[in-house]
C-alpha cells in the first residue's frame, strides 16, 4: 500500500446519515408517546376537559407551539452535528498536513520517523524491511539556473516515480530539500532491494519535461537493513545516510549498502572537515611552488601554486585528501583566496618575468564577484596581474558556459592569463577552444607519464601540441619525469614543461633557493657565452 497520501476527511454523506438517524429517532419517540397516550386515554381526557371548559383553541395553540419548538430543536441538532463534523474534518486535515509534505503529498520526516519506530517496535519474527535514503544529484544547478518552480517540478516528478516503483506496504517520504526515503519490506535475500535501487536510479535519471525543454537530475541511494544491530529509528536512518554519502563520494548515481566501516570513515572525515575549517581560518594551508620551465632551453619561467596542509597531528596532507572536502562543504573559496594572497606575497619580490599559475575550482566560476576578489588580492599584495595565470578544467565549463565566459573575459581584460588545464581528459574541448579565448593548453600528466614515442598516447600528445600551435596557443606538458619524455616533447614543439624532472612542489624557502640556483646557472651561462664571444 502506498502510504504517501492518506484520506483525511469523513466518508461522503456520513453527516447526512447521522442527522437522518437522529430525525427518525425523534419521530419514533413521538410516535411512541402518541401510542402510549392513546392507549391510556390521555388524549380523550384532554379533549373532554378542553371542550368542557372551552379551551380547545388553547390546546391547539399549545400543540402548534410545541411543533415549532420541536422543529427548532431538530434544526439546532442538525447545526450542532454539522459543526461537530466540520471540526473533526478540520482536525483530521490539520493532522494530515502536519504529517505530509505539502508539495509532493508524500509522508514527511515526522510521519516517516513515527512509522519506522512503530515498524521496529511491532515487527514479527522473520519480518524484514529496509530504509532507502534517496538524495538527488545535480538538483542545485536546476534551482540556480531554472528557478524554484523548476525545482518543485523535479521534486513532484521524482515523488510520482518513487510511488510507482515501491512495492505494496511500503512508505515513501520526502524528508526535506531534495532528500527522500522509503521504508520497504523485503524477502530473505537482498536481490529485490538491489533491483529496486537500480530501477529508482534509472527512473530518476529520465529527463523531466519543463517549458519546452528538459530537466535532468540523478539519484544516489543508501540502504540500511533493519537487523538486530539497528533497533532505533535514528540508528537506521543514520546508517542509510552514511551509505548514501559513501555513494556520493564514489561518483554518485549509485547505491550502497551500509557497512560498519563506512561509519568509521565518515567520522574520520567529519573530524578532518572540522580541522580543515579551523586550518583555513588560521591560514595554515600553505602554498607550495612547482617549477615551470621553457622548452627546450629549460629556463625557469614561473611556478604553479599547489596547496599543502601541514596538520598538527597527521603531518603533511596532500591536496587530494582535503580539496574535495573544501569543494563539497563550500570552503574552497576561502581556501583559495587565502592561498592566493600568501602566494602573491611570497612571489612579489621574485624577478618580474616569473609567473604564478593557480587552479580555480568549478564552483568558484559561478561566483560573479570572482574577478573583483582576485584583482583585489593582487592590488593588496602588489602582484602584477600580467604575472598571474588562472587554470581551469573543462568540468568548470560544463555547468554554465556563459558565466565562465563572463568571468574569464573580465580577468583577461585586466591582464590575467587563462589556461585550460588537464586538456584531453574532458569532452567538447574544441567547442570550448572556439568559444573562449584561452592563452595556454596544459596536457594532462596521465598522457605524459605513460608517453612512449610511436605509441597511441604519443600521437594524441602530438595532436594536442599541433592543435595548440594552429590556434596560436602555447602548450605546457605536466608530469615530465624523464629526459626521454623531455626530449620528445621538445622536438614536437611543446612550449613549456612541468614535473619532477625539474623539481617537486616546494615551500617558499626551498623555492627561493631553487630560484637562486637557477639565476646563478643563467648568470654562469651568460658569462660563458660572453667569454666565448670574446
Amino acid at each position: 500500500m502506498d502510504m504517501g497520501r492518506f484520506g483525511t476527511g469523513l466518508r461522503r454523506g456520513s453527516w447526512e446519515q447521522g442527522e437522518l438517524f437522529e430525525l427518525l429517532s425523534l419521530m419514533t419517540m413521538g410516535a411512541c408517546l402518541w401510542i402510549i397516550g392513546a392507549r391510556l386515554g390521555v388524549f380523550d381526557s384532554i379533549s373532554r376537559f378542553a371542550l368542557a371548559h372551552d379551551l380547545m383553541n388553547l390546546v391547539m395553540l399549545s400543540g402548534c407551539m410545541g411543533l415549532g419548538v420541536f422543529a427548532a430543536a431538530i434544526r439546532k441538532s442538525f447545526l450542532l452535528r454539522r459543526a461537530m463534523h466540520a471540526r473533526i474534518a478540520a482536525e483530521a486535515q490539520a493532522e494530515s498536513i502536519a504529517r505530509h509534505d505539502a508539495l509532493t503529498g508524500l509522508a514527511n520526516r515526522r510521519l516517516f520517523h513515527e512509522t519506522l519506530a512503530e515498524s521496529l517496535r511491532s515487527r514479527q519474527a522473520g519480518e524484514q524491511f529496509a530504509v532507502l535514503l534517496i538524495d538527488l544529484d545535480r538538483f542545485k544547478p536546476v534551482n540556480d539556473v531554472h528557478g524554484h518552480a523548476a525545482g518543485n517540478a523535479v521534486l513532484c516528478a521524482v515523488a510520482d516515480r518513487l510511488r510507482s516503483l515501491t512495492p505494496p506496504k511500503s512508505m515513501v517520504a520526502r524528508l526535506g530539500g531534495d532528500e527522500f526515503a522509503a521504508l520497504v519490506p523485503y524477502e530473505s535475500d537482498r536481490d529485490a532491494l538491489i533491483r529496486l535501487a537500480q530501477q529508482i536510479i534509472a527512473a530518476v535519471r529520465n529527463p523531466i519535461p519543463w517549458n519546452e525543454g528538459q530537466l535532468e537530475v540523478g539519484a544516489t541511494i543508501g540502504i540500511a537493513l533493519a537487523g538486530a544491530e539497528n533497533v532505533e529509528p535514528e540508528a537506521l536512518l543514520h546508517a542509510a545516510d552514511v551509505a548514501m554519502y559513501q555513494g556520493k563520494r564514489e561518483g554518485r548515481g549509485a547505491f550502497r549498502f551500509f557497512q560498519a566501516e563506512m561509519d568509521v570513515a565518515l567520522k574520520a572525515r567529519a573530524r578532518l572537515e572540522a580541522d580543515l575549517r579551523l586550518a583555513i581560518t588560521r591560514g595554515e594551508i600553505a602554498p607550495y611552488f612547482q617549477p615551470i620551465v621553457s622548452l627546450p632551453a629549460q629556463d625557469l619561467i614561473g611556478f604553479e601554486v599547489l596547496a599543502r596542509w601541514n596538520h598538527p597531528t597527521e603531518g603533511l596532507i596532500a591536496p587530494d585528501n582535503f580539496i574535495p572536502i573544501a569543494e563539497e562543504t563550500g570552503m574552497i573559496a576561502d581556501l583559495f583566496y587565502g592561498l592566493l594572497r600568501q602566494a602573491c606575497s611570497d612571489a612579489r619580490n621574485w624577478p618580474p618575468h616569473l609567473q604564478l599559475a593557480v587552479n580555480i575550482s568549478p564552483q568558484q566560476l559561478q561566483d560573479q564577484w570572482l574577478p573583483e576578489r582576485i584583482l583585489g588580492i593582487l592590488a593588496e599584495t602588489g602582484f602584477t596581474p600580467s604575472r598571474l595565470e588562472v587554470e581551469i578544467t573543462e568540468t568548470a565549463l560544463i555547468n554554465d558556459l556563459e558565466a565562465a565566459r563572463s568571468t574569464l573575459t573580465s580577468l583577461q581584460n585586466s591582464g590575467v592569463k587563462i589556461a585550460l588545464d588537464d586538456f584531453g581528459t574532458g569532452y567538447s574541448s574544441l567547442y570550448h577552444l572556439r568559444e573562449l579565448r584561452f592563452n595556454k593548453l596544459k596536457i594532462d600528466r596521465s598522457y605524459v607519464t605513460s608517453l612512449k614515442q610511436g605509441s597511441e598516447r604519443a600521437k594524441l600528445v602530438d595532436a594536442i601540441i599541433q592543435l595548440g600551435a594552429s590556434l596560436s596557443l602555447q602548450t605546457t606538458a605536466e608530469g615530465i619525469e624523464t629526459a626521454t619524455s623531455l626530449d620528445w616533447l621538445s622536438d614536437q614543439g611543446c612550449n613549456f614543461g612541468q614535473g619532477y624532472f625539474f623539481g617537486a612542489p616546494m615551500p617558499k624557502d626551498a623555492a627561493d633557493r631553487y630560484l637562486d640556483s637557477a639565476e646563478a646557472a643563467r648568470l654562469a651561462e651568460r658569462q660563458a657565452k660572453a667569454a666565448h664571444a670574446a
